[in-house]
Parts: structure tokens; sequence; C-alpha cells
């Protein structure tokens, strides 16, 4: 039998996710804001070989916006704590642009991976990515602990403590990150960055067993 989907509590934009929204476009605005229209040819290659980084990091800001999406179109909770929460990792979104912008120039070849500066990169990029994903673990926990409120049925509150062990092992991969960074040789720092490769596999592997007890309980 095909599990049940999650039911939005949320049929029309509310004014946070607006507000959020125009948030995430400008932190969208401030990728490309240094960027200018190239003048010559070769300006224009230089242009192209900065867009690899560009796409990666707007590929990362749309996933932080679709989980933060995801989380307002389940629940709609528009409560004092979801408003803190939320306005915490809106601040934390725009404070991780740039780090997410500059540690490209580390994959382009701009730094050293094994120059201080590297190690100070990653440690920043690592608590932020931390950080956003922490404030989402605790926006799904006040969920959860709201779930009679919200009416949540067996599946549903199962989907919440999947999106709460999933993004919980997103902080610890981030931490992880930050401990290599911290503690690696310099000539391994560059490990940090290739520790985010976990994410896909820890992604599947939480999927697939949680997704497995799902269908148990939809049975």
């Amino acid at each position: 039998m095909q599990p049940a989907a999650f039911r939005h509590r949320a049929h029309e934009v509310t004014r946070i996710e607006a507000f959020s929204d125009v948030v995430f476009g400008f932190a969208l605005t401030l990728i490309v804001v240094s960027l200018e229209v190239p003048k010559t040819f070769a300006e224009l290659m230089h242009l192209l070989r900065g867009f690899p980084g560009f796409a990666i990091c707007f590929a990362i800001l749309m996933w932080i916006w679709h989980a933060h999406h995801t989380f307002f179109r389940r629940y709609a909770m528009t409560d004092e704590r979801t408003i803190l929460l939320n306005t915490l990792l809106l601040f934390l979104v725009l404070f991780y642009v740039y780090p997410l912008k500059f540690i490209f120039s580390v994959v382009t070849g701009s730094i050293d991976p094994g120059t201080g500066d590297a190690v100070a990169l990653f440690v920043i990029y690592g608590l932020g990515f931390a950080g956003i994903f922490a404030l989402l673990v605790l926006l799904y926990l006040h969920a959860l602990q709201r779930r009679d409120e919200l009416a949540l049925s067996a599946a549903e509150a199962h989907d919440t403590r999947t999106s709460i062990v999933m993004y919980a092992g997103y902080v610890g991969v981030a931490m992880l990150s930050v401990l290599i960074a911290l503690v690696a040789p310099p000539r391994h720092v560059a490990w940090a960055g290739w520790t985010y490769f976990i994410l896909g596999p820890i992604s599947a592997w939480i999927g697939t067993s949680r997704g497995r007890q799902r269908r148990r309980i939809a049975e």
C-alpha cells in the first residue's frame, strides 16, 4: 500500500513565509552582486570560470529554501517560538552567504587549502551550516511537541521525527568538518571540505530505513 502523503496545513502564503522568501531572494542577490558585465572576451572567460561555483552556491541556497518551505507548508505555524527560530535561521542564511561564496575560491584554487585562511574558512562555513540545520531541527521539534494541536497522524509524526534525525545528521557532519579543519595537518585540511560528501549516503540511509518504518505504520 502506498503511504499517505503528508497533509499540508498551509493553503495560503503567510506573512512569515513571504518575508522569508524576500530574505532568501536577497541572499541570492548577494551571491551575484559583485559580478560585473564583462567588457572584453578575456573578462567573459574569467567570469565563466567562476560559474560552476556560482551554480553550486545557488543550488545549496535553494536546498535550504526548500527545507524551509516544506516546514511551513506542512505545519503552517506562526506562533512566537516559530517566529523567533525562523528569524534566527534567516539571520544565519544571510551570514552564511559570504563563506558559502568565498569557499569556492578554495575549490577553484584561489586559496591554498593548506593556509590558515582555509582553516578559518572551513570552520566559519561549518558553523554556519550546522547552525542553519540545527535551527531546522528545533523547528521540527517544536512541531512535534504540538502534534496534538496540529492533529498529526502517526505517519506524519513519524515523518516529523525523520526530518529531525536527518537534519541532526547534517549538523553532525558539519561539526565533524569543523573538527577536521581544526586538528588536521595543513596538507590534509582539504578533507574538511570532502567531509560534506558524507551527506549523500547519510540522507539515503536515513531515508531508506525510516521509509520502511513509515510503510509499516501506514499498513
